[in-house]
């Protein structure tokens, strides 16, 4: 077999993390629309980036003035000069008239709630986050929330690296949920036949004293690997041009060269590219000949375009060749995400995987990359994929994903999942849930739908939400056994029967210091998410506040955990530093 053919690449690097300046921004047209995937070049540095999924875009840049070269297909370039001090708003001239709105799909959705109720919440936001963070609701209105369940993880990671690079982390990088989804806690094996376990705590709020914190905890059967029936996968590698970088196509083929290690005789892999070449690099090969695997991995190249969306139809036409009735049925997408060639936006990604929904083949998404990283890209796939997401900024993340939790990120044991909370008004006068935003263009589209996730092997999910209770005093709240009531809604994965699980809540208060600590720890989680976010919810807590929940509830025997407390301690360094530099300016 031959190699890919090696082609210069046009090297796409991120500026130095000791840069002292941050532009934020975003790109609309004539008609005030957002415009996403436009290519911005910085004229200092000649550095590519891209617009986000709402046109926004942050740039460090070495100096306080810049100039920008703006283009996208379909509209008129234009260069326009920048201050970093103020929030650019760029608009640029289409060649033809705007085209029709897609169907967005929601990460949580509050019943009865109005388009114009959620809309105000944006008045005054910043918009270079496509994110809205949750509102306190009043159980009274709205007594009934939901939210998807998934095993996505990308964000955890993508922040690790912006820390690494002693760089504070963008808004719209920041997903509590799949922060708080990197953690194993203290998993509950369920009993008898369900598919899911479920525990709560309820205690006392730790950056908000008049008010207390709901813990819902659910843990995913664990698949029997010695009856697991076979797999078939389909390897979908990015090989273009932009891929050759360190962190890039050679990450991934020791990610796959890891990944390997976990096949069994009667699995199939195969293995697709696309960039200077786009079609099969290796045909159906059972995992037992692992030399064959190894070798074919070894001789990818990068260099050429990138034509993701051929890509894609090729992976997806060659898992359904060999589809496996009853197995697992996989694509996994390994890309930074810059698909330069055929459909490229979000809503074209979005129409393009979910024409592939119906089928049981689910898409797992590895992004990796810097400087032209599309996160929201790969978002959407795995969202609409039926699949999981993540980043990988190192070979110990790609052992740590594609070795130790294998099973999790391969074998799916619940689809189209989510919950529903139904909230005692007597009890609960407001309710805010962490994380699960949603993005600003989804909110405003009378027509969405929650849109439920796949769960994996043995993950254990764990949501929080802030209550503001009726009474102030837990202890004056009586007859009330259970406060809150919990569904769970999903289907497995051979099946598109639906199946119900029901629980309820117990209203058992305690203070936080007395939580069991993987409790503690998560809300230590939730609360460094906040605080990257600049969360208003957070009020005064501090950095140090922060540092100090954690280091008494983490397991010093954990890696993860343990590295985690070093997180903060970078962050707090470089946002204080940031907090110092703002006041000079």
């Amino acid at each position: 077999m031959k190699s890919l053919p090696a082609i210069l690449p046009v090297l796409l690097i991120c500026l130095s993390g000791k840069a002292q300046y941050y532009l934020r921004g975003e790109i609309r047209d004539q008609w005030n629309n957002p415009i996403s995937n436009v290519r911005i070049m910085l004229q200092s540095s000649g550095y590519l980036y891209y617009s986000g999924n709402l046109g926004g875009f942050g740039i460090t840049l070495p100096h306080e003035m810049d100039s920008l070269s703006i283009s996208a297909d379909g509209y008129y370039p234009c260069t326009v000069g920048v201050n970093a001090t103020q929030y650019q708003t760029i608009i640029i001239k289409a060649r033809f008239g705007p085209a029709p709105k897609p169907l967005n799909r929601l990460m949580s959705l509050t019943k009865n709630l109005s388009s114009e109720e959620m809309n105000r919440w944006t008045v005054g936001a910043e918009t270079y986050s496509s994110l809205v963070e949750n509102e306190f609701l009043p159980a009274s209105k709205y007594p009934e929330t939901g939210f998807a369940i998934n095993i996505n993880k990308a964000s955890y990671s993508n922040i690790r690296r912006f820390l690494n690079m002693d760089n504070s982390v963008p808004p719209d990088a920041i997903r509590i949920e799949e922060m708080l989804n990197y953690f194993h806690y203290d998993y509950a094996s369920p009993g008898g036949d369900s598919t899911f376990s479920f525990r709560s705590a309820f205690s006392s709020c730790p950056w908000n004293n008049n008010n207390q914190l709901l813990f819902l905890q659910i843990s995913a059967r664990k698949a029997n690997m010695d009856s697991v029936p076979s797999a078939n996968l389909v390897f979908l590698i990015d090989v273009s041009g932009s891929m050759d970088l360190p962190n890039r196509l050679p990450l991934l083929k020791s990610a796959f060269s890891l990944m390997v290690n976990n096949l069994r005789d009667k699995d199939t892999v195969s293995i697709v590219v696309y960039g200077g070449v786009n079609g099969i690099w290796l045909t159906p090969t059972s995992g037992g000949e692992k030399k064959k695997i190894l070798e074919s991995i070894a001789q990818l190249e990068a260099g050429g375009s990138t034509p993701g969306e051929g890509g894609i139809r090729n992976a997806y036409q060659l898992a359904k060749s060999q589809y496996i009735k009853g197995g697992t049925n996989r694509v996994i997408l390994a890309t930074d995400g810059d698909f330069n060639v055929g459909e490229r936006s979000e809503d074209d990604l979005n129409r393009l995987i979910s024409s592939y929904r119906s089928t049981d083949i689910y898409l797992t998404c590895l992004g990796v990359g810097m400087g032209n990283y599309k996160d929201s890209k790969l978002e959407v796939l795995a969202n609409r994929g039926k699949g999981n997401f993540a980043y990988l900024d190192n070979e110990k993340e790609a052992e740590k994903v594609l070795m130790e939790e294998f099973a999790q990120t391969i074998y799916a044991v619940a689809k189209d999942a989510y919950i529903d909370i139904r909230f005692d008004p007597s009890a609960v006068k407001r309710y805010r849930l962490i994380g699960f935003d949603n993005k600003l263009n989804a909110l405003a589209d009378t027509s969405n739908i929650i849109q439920g996730g796949e769960v994996g092997s043995g993950h254990t999910l764990m949501a929080l939400l802030e209550i503001e209770p009726v009474q102030a005093d837990p202890d004056s709240v009586l007859n009330i056994n259970s406060f809150a009531k919990v569904s769970l809604h999903y289907e497995l994965p051979s099946s598109d029967q639906a199946h119900l699980e029901e629980y309820a809540v117990p209203y058992h208060f305690c203070n936080f210091s007395e939580l069991p600590g993987y409790y503690r720890f998560a809300g230590s989680v939730a609360l460094f998410g906040s605080l990257l976010k600049k969360s208003r919810f957070t009020g005064k807590t501090s950095w140090d506040d922060l540092l100090k929940m954690a280091t008494e509830s983490y397991d010093p025997n954990d890696v993860s955990q343990k590295e985690y407390i070093r997180m903060i301690e970078q962050a707090k360094k470089i946002y204080h530093r940031n907090r110092k530099n703002k006041k000079l300016l």
